[in-house]
């Protein structure tokens, strides 16, 4: 007989009550409004998303990421296994209580990855964080960005003006990272107006669904394409 879920905090948010359920000693589930956005027994698309996202920055001299989004922390792990000592990587979370439970409970899952030296967590909304960065023209630029946030892009993402997945907020997602870079994104499903979207802002595109067999879902890989110089008339 399957053991009973205990619920060992729950939290009240403006998109609903958001819930930390264990049980046994590895088997977790975050959940708000009572829909399941992270089981810890089902991570290999976040795995994927973070391998795919950094693993060309194994030998850069001292490369920066940005990851929108810690959810267990097993996108940041992932991340954190194809970087060198030198990098420096953001983390920006949404909830603080989230980031709590990877220092608490669920750091086992990912040897601690939060308390890397190498990370810096920053408490608030991602799509804030990528825009004010965008305007900071002395901001230093990120080799990548991954999005791993429980809503991915999907066909009803409005194309302009969605936050996150619009075509504004890509122009700003492409403006913080540097020549040939990656965006990486998780979605549930493909979504052929993201990948336009993408491809309009100047990114080459290619898509992936992990794994065989089974629901699986998709990261979207986006690459900054390097701008020709025109050259001067005489």
């Amino acid at each position: 007989m399957a053991q009973p879920w205990k619920t060992l905090e729950c939290i009240d948010t403006e998109e609903g009550m958001l819930e930390l359920r264990q049980r046994g000693d590895k088997d977790f589930l975050i959940l708000v409004a009572g829909l399941v956005l992270m089981n810890s027994l089902s991570n290999r698309s976040e795995v994927v998303l973070g391998q795919i996202g950094c693993r060309h920055l194994k030998d850069h001299a001292a490369p920066r990421v940005l990851i929108g989004g810690l959810g267990m922390g097993y996108t940041l792990k992932a991340v954190l296994d194809c970087l060198p000592a030198t990098a420096q990587v953001v983390v920006v979370e949404l909830n603080p209580i989230v980031v709590q439970w990877c220092r608490g409970p669920l750091a086992p899952l990912t040897d601690h990855a939060v308390n890397d030296p190498r990370v810096t967590i920053e408490i608030g909304d991602v799509a804030e964080y990528v825009r004010h960065a965008a305007r900071d023209a002395d901001s230093a630029r990120f080799d990548a960005v991954v999005f791993d946030l429980y809503k991915g892009p999907h066909p009803k993402t409005d194309r302009s003006g969605d936050p996150l997945y619009g075509s504004r907020a890509i122009a700003n997602v492409h403006a913080i990272l540097k020549p040939q870079a990656l965006f990486t994104v998780w979605g549930e499903n493909y979504d052929e107006g993201f990948d336009k979207r993408l491809q309009a802002a100047g990114f080459a595109t290619s898509s992936q669904r992990p794994g065989r067999g089974g629901y699986r879902h998709v990261v979207f890989v986006a690459k900054k394409k390097v701008r020709r110089a025109t050259a001067a008339k005489g």
